[in-house]
């Protein structure tokens, strides 16, 4: 929140990180256990200028007390529902509650529990840790005014074939050779905005936008992927980018855009020789797998009227 305070621009905001909660909810008529775990990040623009310039700190929201109206307020939610919900939830409270509080904004990145699988059978209460988080965040302020994110982070995906990379500039410093063979790797981090505007609009499917999350990542690994037979082609990791972010724009109309990243993590292929002669022959069949230093791919597409 900005401020003018003896002739200069004062800006503020506090709030409180990685506030670790758990929730579970029993269903007593099948006996089957739901559960999340969620990050909440929460941070507050609010009228509290005379904390910093008067030793005066009657209009702060303590730091503490948000971390308990995490707990209060999931103990509250009876109901199963998104990590977007809930931020939502959260935002409302700390805008409505407090005079002070003008906008509120909050950050969930939740923990991928999976329900286990025995024997191709949904276990009632087992869970297993995945691998890639689902993330939400969502500003609202005291008018009602909302802005929607939710996101993937840690989306690692492979393929050992159908990717190339030719054509490139070549000039003195230029080592890299040509080729339509080689494998593709890289770890995903979506950012994806949706076009509601106002709590009111939102969708009343408590987990909707766990639904969506859901879909989104099935539509970027899908084109990612191709079809299982055939697969498709990557003339470059920049190509791959913009289809996936393509397709998640002509499949979901609620999404206004998208900002994807999609670091290059190469497979060398071993090479074991001497000046004289080649120890093995390798074709294409042994790697040597490097994370750095990486090929670094970012690019984001919207929609006409998106506000991203």
């Amino acid at each position: 929140m900005a401020n003018e305070l003896d002739g200069f621009n004062f800006e503020q905001r506090h709030g409180k990180a990685r506030v670790r909660v758990a929730r579970v909810w029993r269903n007593k008529s099948d006996h089957i256990h739901s559960m999340v775990e969620w990050g909440v990040s929460i941070s507050l623009l609010s009228d509290c200028v005379n904390s910093y310039v008067r030793d005066d700190n009657s209009d702060i929201v303590a730091t503490d007390t948000m971390k308990n109206t995490v707990y209060v307020k999931a103990k509250e939610c009876s109901e199963q529902l998104s990590a977007e919900n809930f931020a939502i939830l959260l935002a409302r409270h700390f805008t409505s509650f407090y005079k002070q509080v003008t906008t509120a904004i909050v950050k969930i990145v939740e923990k991928p529990w999976e329900r286990v699988h025995i024997n191709g059978q949904p276990h009632e209460h087992g869970f297993k840790l995945g691998s890639e988080k689902h993330t939400a965040e969502v500003t609202v302020q005291k008018s009602g005014v909302l802005k929607l994110t939710s996101g993937i982070e840690g989306l690692s995906v492979l393929k050992t074939t159908k990717s190339g990379f030719e054509g490139f500039i070549r000039d003195q410093y230029t080592a890299l050779p040509e080729t339509r063979e080689r494998m593709l790797a890289t770890e995903v981090t979506a950012l994806w905005r949706y076009s509601y505007e106002s709590a009111s609009s939102i969708p009343k499917n408590p987990l909707y936008f766990t639904e969506r999350y859901l879909d989104v990542k099935n539509s970027l690994a899908n084109t990612f992927f191709g079809p299982p037979k055939e697969g498709v082609y990557s003339a470059s990791v920049q190509r791959t980018l913009f289809l996936m972010a393509k397709a998640v724009l002509n499949r979901f109309p609620d999404i206004s855009s998208i900002q994807l990243k999609m670091p290059n993590i190469h497979f060398l292929p071993v090479n074991i020789s001497s000046k004289e002669n080649t120890i093995v022959k390798f074709n294409d069949d042994v790697f040597l797998p490097t994370d750095e230093p990486h090929g670094s791919i970012e690019a984001s597409l919207s929609r006409f009227w998106s506000k991203m």
